[in-house]
């Protein structure tokens, strides 16, 4: 029996050409859409997401008050409707990140990661033995809950679980060539705006450093076979450039938070118009 017989049919969706679905789109230069969750609080987040295209939902626990068990519950109900759930974990800590994968993330995503060092702390976090120390079970919504046979179930796990480490200041940009060697980490991304923040010039998307930074990170991934996600930039022009310079085709269509406030306001606006 080969890996891809082993995996329940329901899931054999995650597989693409032998690794995560996202991960092989991305090495296609296929366009992923991505929508970040950060008020949402029912899984009709996941419905939302499926009707509109999305390939992947993000969720941030890094800037919500969002309840671990809430999260897992939308990870799951993602997994079911075929769309890849990534969550940004507040914090870096191996209880956190086993929690969320046992309850149903594919994907974790982590701050401000600035050396090699950090990111093979991590990516063990994410992956079973004999890659990683994550505590080992059985029964994971990743695989609906059916039992999958040995060895075939760490090997499964590991090909679809994504480790995405972010670049979030110079120091990362500077390791980045260290960063994308490290085994386990499959993706990586930027934080641009506590980048900017950092260099003092907030929402500077243009400031030389972090430009320079960024062309390092897509130079180093290419060099490693993996894809340099740019995150943080509302300016679709900027993002354009950045994908045609090389960054990863993956498209942050827009955060529910931040997408209901700007249409309620739109939709204040026309209110009061028609009203005057």
């Amino acid at each position: 029996m080969t890996d891809e017989e082993a995996i329940p049919q329901e899931r054999s969706w995650l597989l693409r050409n032998g690794r995560n679905v996202i991960i092989d789109m991305l090495a296609n230069r296929e366009p992923v859409l991505a929508l970040g969750v950060r008020a949402a609080r029912t899984v009709d987040i996941v419905k939302i997401a499926k009707a509109t295209g999305h390939h992947l939902i993000w969720i941030d626990l890094e800037h919500s008050t969002m309840s671990i068990d809430l999260c897992a519950q939308i990870c799951s109900a993602a997994l079911d409707a075929q769309i890849v759930p990534f969550v940004r974990v507040p914090e870096r800590e191996y209880g956190v990140i086993g929690r969320l994968l046992d309850g149903g993330a594919v994907g974790i995503m982590v701050a401000r990661i600035e050396t090699a060092e950090q990111a093979t702390d991590l990516a063990r976090a994410c992956k079973f033995q004999p890659l990683g120390l994550r505590s080992q079970i059985v029964g994971l919504p990743l695989f609906n809950m059916r039992r999958v046979p040995s060895p075939h179930h760490n090997r499964l796990a590991n090909r679809i679980t994504v480790f995405m480490p972010l670049l979030e200041s110079e120091m990362g940009c500077k390791n980045v060539e260290e960063i994308a060697a490290v085994d386990g980490v499959d993706l990586i991304g930027s934080g641009s705006n506590d980048f900017t923040s950092e260099l003092g010039e907030l929402g500077n998307y243009t400031h030389p450093t972090l430009v320079a930074g960024y062309t390092a990170a897509i130079k180093a991934c290419k060099k490693y076979g993996k894809s340099f996600s740019i995150g943080g930039i509302g300016d679709l022009a900027q993002n354009k450039q950045w994908i045609e310079a090389g960054g990863a085709t993956l498209l942050y269509s827009a955060i529910d938070s931040e997408f209901f406030r700007d249409a309620l306001q739109a939709q204040v606006k026309n209110v009061l118009s028609s009203w005057h």
